[in-house]
């Protein structure tokens, strides 16, 4: 998958629409109607990106997008409306947003746009290193440190911390784990993953630090700070 998509749209044909179109150009995408759902599923499976319509029938997309930059929540944020005035563009993008897309819209120029906030918001592809809370992983050195103290994990325990690490915060399947670290096809079992995600929690907790990576029951595993649930 390219990245995965939150749309929060009232309308269900635009919606089905966007969903459709998305899912085709190769995103995982997670439809939401109101911005009740799309709060809750902003908190439980953090997207690369959220198409927000401005109109929503619970609360004004500009507030939705006011209370995530509030919080601190740096997701990509794309805008969707039927206004057209200059005012109501500044508007959008004043209230947090990163772009801002007129209906009726082409549908090329959306996918183009979404893709364009994710190569912003995504790591240069030259850059090496990835952080995420006190863990530090050097790609090209495949050196591994938390806390300043160096960890020395096998190449597929490397494989899979660099896998999470790319994908932060965000839910990994079990059987994308084994695809990515082993090269595998789903049809192969997965309690692999689970073996080597133990030798990675206790290399990482070795001297006491609060856990990074979590269980998502029945999917997989994520990394983030505080249990998932």
């Amino acid at each position: 998958m390219d990245g995965r998509l939150l749309v929060v749209e009232d309308d269900p044909q635009v919606r089905a629409m966007l969903v459709r179109t998305l899912r085709y150009e190769g995103f995982d995408v997670e439809p939401a109607p109101d911005a009740a759902e799309a709060l809750a599923a902003l908190r439980e499976r953090p997207p690369d990106l959220v198409l927000l319509d401005l109109l929503l029938p619970d609360v004004d997309g500009m507030d939705v997008c006011r209370e995530l930059r509030e919080a601190e929540n740096s997701v990509p944020i794309l805008m969707l409306t039927a206004r057209d005035g200059v005012e109501d563009r500044i508007a959008g993008l004043d209230s947090g947003a990163d772009d801002y897309v007129v209906k009726p819209f082409d549908t090329a120029e959306l996918v183009a746009r979404v893709r364009s906030l994710l190569r912003r918001s995504r790591p240069a592809p030259d850059s090496h290193l990835r952080r995420f809370a006190d863990l530090e992983l050097d790609l090209g050195s495949r050196d591994v440190r938390r806390a300043g103290r160096a960890l020395e994990l096998t190449p597929r325990e490397f494989d899979l911390l660099a896998l999470l690490m790319n994908n932060p915060r965000t839910v990994i399947g079990r059987e994308r784990m084994l695809v990515e670290a082993w090269g595998y096809r789903a049809a192969v079992e997965t309690n692999a993953v689970d073996v080597y995600v133990g030798y990675l929690r206790r290399k990482l907790e070795e001297d006491g630090e609060p856990r990074l990576i979590w269980t998502v029951r029945g999917i997989g595993y994520v990394l983030r700070e505080g249990h998932p649930g």
